[in-house]
């Protein structure tokens, strides 16, 4: 077995949770950091002293989580910039040697890169990518083109609680322009149809234009509760 690793994972959403259960498995040891306080219930009933509640973004939770000592940081938050200021916080004021981010919106590929983040992993490039080569015959090789055709596809995790868990695909209320085209569930993935119920956790793949993404996002996501 390699030598073990001290990794924090920021971001115990699917992805994050997934990750951190396969890096104690195979003996490294993980620090999950949480921001919200029902996701960091939940998974702590798994990882017991392995999560930590707090704000990722924030110097003082990752100083409280070890970041000193981390051999890896993986910024797998819901929000890009976050991801982008954990990475450059981790490399750049604690010199962690090894970074993975992730981006949710291919369109912020572009500001990983430029700020040196890598490596950057984008669920919707890669399936964009297998698409591309596993069925080239649809043509959809024009859809990494995206800005030229003024065309975003974006991937969204479902909130509980937002306006589109538990409903239909055909009775959401997309505004004009965009379109859900793929559900991720469990580790699968399917093309919807009308009927096709999402779920809480669900990861949507959206197919929208220029300047809607605002308006999907909210959604998709759980609105704060009033104070």
């Amino acid at each position: 077995m390699a030598k073990p690793m001290y990794v924090i994972i920021v971001g115990a959403g699917k992805v994050g949770w997934n990750l951190a259960r396969e890096l104690i498995n195979k003996g490294h040891e993980v620090t999950v950091i949480e921001s919200n306080l029902r996701r960091y219930q939940i998974v702590e009933e798994e990882l017991e002293h392995a999560i930590q509640y707090g704000d990722g973004s924030e110097l003082w939770v990752l100083e409280r989580a070890g970041i000193e000592r981390a051999d890896l940081v993986i910024a797998v938050t819901g929000d890009d910039e976050d991801n982008i200021l954990i990475s450059q916080v981790a490399r750049e004021k604690y010199g962690v040697p090894r970074i993975v981010a992730r981006c949710n919106n291919p369109r912020n590929l572009q500001h990983f890169k430029l700020l040196g983040i890598s490596p950057v992993v984008s669920a919707t490039d890669l399936i964009l990518r297998l698409i591309e080569h596993e069925v080239p015959e649809y043509g959809l090789v024009h859809l990494l083109d995206l800005p030229a055709e003024q065309l975003e596809i974006i991937e969204l995790e479902v909130d509980a609680g937002s306006p589109a868990a538990g409903r239909r695909v055909g009775d959401l209320e997309l505004p004009d322009g965009a379109l859900v085209t793929a559900i991720l569930r469990n580790g699968n993935g399917f093309v919807p149809n009308p009927d096709s119920v999402i779920e809480p956790g669900d990861e949507v793949l959206v197919v929208l234009d220029v300047g809607l993404e605002n308006q999907v996002t909210d959604i998709f996501r759980s609105r704060p509760e009033a104070a």
